[in-house]
């Protein structure tokens, strides 16, 4: 286990604004609706209420600040080894045991190598947020996986799809490896994306429909510190604030991808017609 201290650096950021904009916290205070005393505060504390934060951030993100954006490269200049986990209601801590078992590949503490992977995970949800953390993979036993078929017989056995084949010994074995690393480091599955290798594991479309399907989805990799002793290797940095401007930007790409996932399984289906079915790959 480990705890997640950090919260947001709002008085740095107010900092930022008014320098960016070269106003003085009266005018900021009639921009965003926070009254000076509020503005005041934070700067002595460092503290603001949800719904301050909401309005001094979300002013920021339609003046085109991109201040997370742009965090996130200067953590990445500074530390070089970042990753970031989208949180729906926060984090105090963090430990394998409270994980879910029926993610991507089973229970762990599942972060992304950028922050607009782990928005797009948590954007829906309204007190969601994005904790940066510095990370190690020094001493730990490792499992990749490409976009292959590998690692969409992975995820779908984790998340309960295989059915009779969950038994079979070529995803037994995947599922060993899984089990002995300590990180599992492989491309983003999203919900979108295991609908496809839903209709894979029904059978409904071969491997190389369901993967050049797949490849359009450009999320990235996925780290997931699946042990305690691999959780020791994380340290926190900070919580970003989501303001609703920018989950609405983000919910707006989202469903933009969308689509070209499925231009791209519906052309793909007419142009790989010889690929192999999940009963003739594990019979």
């Amino acid at each position: 286990m480990i705890k997640v201290d950090c919260d947001y650096n709002i008085k740095e950021d107010i900092g930022f604004i008014l320098e960016s904009e070269k106003i003085n916290s009266t005018e900021l205070a009639e921009r965003t609706n926070v009254s000076r005393t509020t503005l005041d505060s934070i700067k002595k504390q460092g503290k603001a209420r949800d719904d301050v934060c909401e309005k001094i951030y979300a002013y920021a993100y339609e003046n085109k600040y991109r201040i997370n954006s742009v965090k996130e490269e200067l953590i990445k200049e500074k530390y070089r080894d970042v990753l970031f986990h989208g949180s729906k209601n926060g984090l105090s801590e963090v430990t394998i045991l409270c994980s879910r078992d029926n993610c991507d590949f089973g229970k762990g503490f599942y972060l992304g190598e950028t922050y607009t992977q782990a928005l797009s995970f948590v954007c829906e949800k309204e007190k969601s947020s994005v904790y940066s953390f510095r990370y190690s993979l020094a001493n730990l036993k490792i499992k990749r996986f490409e976009c292959n078929l590998e690692w969409m017989l992975a995820i779908c056995y984790y998340r309960g799809t295989l059915g009779e084949f969950s038994s079979n010994p070529k995803v037994s074995q995947i599922a060993a490896e899984v089990e002995a690393a300590d990180v599992v480091i492989a491309p983003i599955a999203d919900n979108k994306m295991f609908y496809v290798m839903a209709q894979f594991t029904e059978g409904e479309i071969n491997s190389d429909v369901a993967l050049h399907s797949l490849s359009a989805s450009k999320l990235g990799l996925q780290f997931v510190f699946k042990t305690e002793k691999a959780l020791q290797n994380l340290i926190p940095i900070e919580k970003l604030y989501l303001s609703n401007p920018e989950r609405e930007d983000c919910r707006r790409i989202l469903n933009e991808r969308s689509y070209e996932i499925d231009t791209k399984l519906k052309l793909a289906k007419r142009e790989f017609k010889t690929g192999l079915y999940i009963e003739e790959i594990l019979k």
